[in-house]
């Protein structure tokens, strides 16, 4: 299709006749005086250079993107298991199947806030000390929990690794390499201690030999749950309490939301 259209002076002043031809494939003008021509040129550039102007406003104007934050993965090791039942809590009730309960509580709190977690076993299997610290190891994890239960004691139980703090190293020997951590470890033990007593529990903290944290690199705690003891040491809340349950793993996971944005903190500011 061929259309032709006449513009006036009402166009440009020095513009006597202009012939606008228009085809599919392509706009062709022709002006009968090259002052048009000229004319018509300079407004195309000026209209170039305003729409220039108005993308590199609108790109200017968009909020610039936040900085990536840093992988924080925590690992979530359940003691005991399979053929290791642990401590008797109660004539019904056994370690390993409270620490596996407690773990897929508090997996489920920490994936539901955005927090990427690796438990060392899912069901009531057999999990050797060295698999347990090389699961933690392989997830290059910014904490480790692990899990256990006792009917003596109240509260919540804290224990970091005994081994004394050294300078981390290239290669560390497995049975110790815990020791370059324990500064860390120490740490995230006080972040717990606040957010459980925060949480109106008790805490004991102490510092013990422990196989499969011992060989951990990364900062690794203990956490060993009591039932919750009134006055006279009488037990207000058992092992076997769902809320208790609850309560205490809300804490934990309020203790390890902390822990990461300290870790974000000091990644961001080292």
């Amino acid at each position: 299709m061929r259309t032709r259209h006449f513009l006036t002076e009402s166009f440009f002043a020095d513009c006597l006749a202009t012939e606008v031809n228009f085809l599919p494939s392509r706009l062709k003008i022709r002006c009968s005086f090259a002052g048009c021509k000229r004319a018509l040129r300079g407004c195309l550039a000026v209209c170039a250079w305003a729409a220039l102007a108005v993308i590199a406003q609108s790109a200017s104007a968009q909020p610039a993107p936040a900085a990536p934050q840093a992988r924080f993965v925590v690992v979530l090791d359940a003691a005991h298991g399979g053929d290791d039942t642990g401590g008797r809590l109660s004539e019904n009730q056994v370690e390993k199947s409270f620490t596996l309960a407690l773990s897929v509580r508090l997996r489920s709190l920490l994936a539901a806030r955005g927090i990427q977690v690796v438990t060392t076993r899912e069901s009531d299997a057999t999990v050797a000390p060295d698999k347990r610290a090389e699961i933690a190891n392989h997830a290059q994890a910014q904490a480790c929990l692990s899990l256990h239960a006792s009917a003596s004691g109240s509260g919540v139980h804290l224990f970091t690794s005994s081994l004394t703090p050294v300078q981390p190293t290239r290669f560390a020997a497995w049975k110790t390499a815990q020791a370059a951590w324990v500064t860390r470890s120490l740490a995230l033990a006080g972040v717990l201690n606040s957010a459980i007593q925060h949480a109106g529990m008790n805490v004991t903290l102490g510092r013990i030999a422990l196989p499969a944290v011992d060989s951990m690199t990364c900062p690794a705690v203990a956490v060993e749950v009591a039932p919750e003891r009134g006055a006279g040491q009488q037990i207000a809340a058992g092992l076997d309490s769902p809320d208790y349950q609850a309560h205490v793993a809300e804490a934990l996971a309020a203790a390890i939301l902390e822990w990461r944005t300290e870790a974000w903190r000091t990644e961001a500011h080292p």
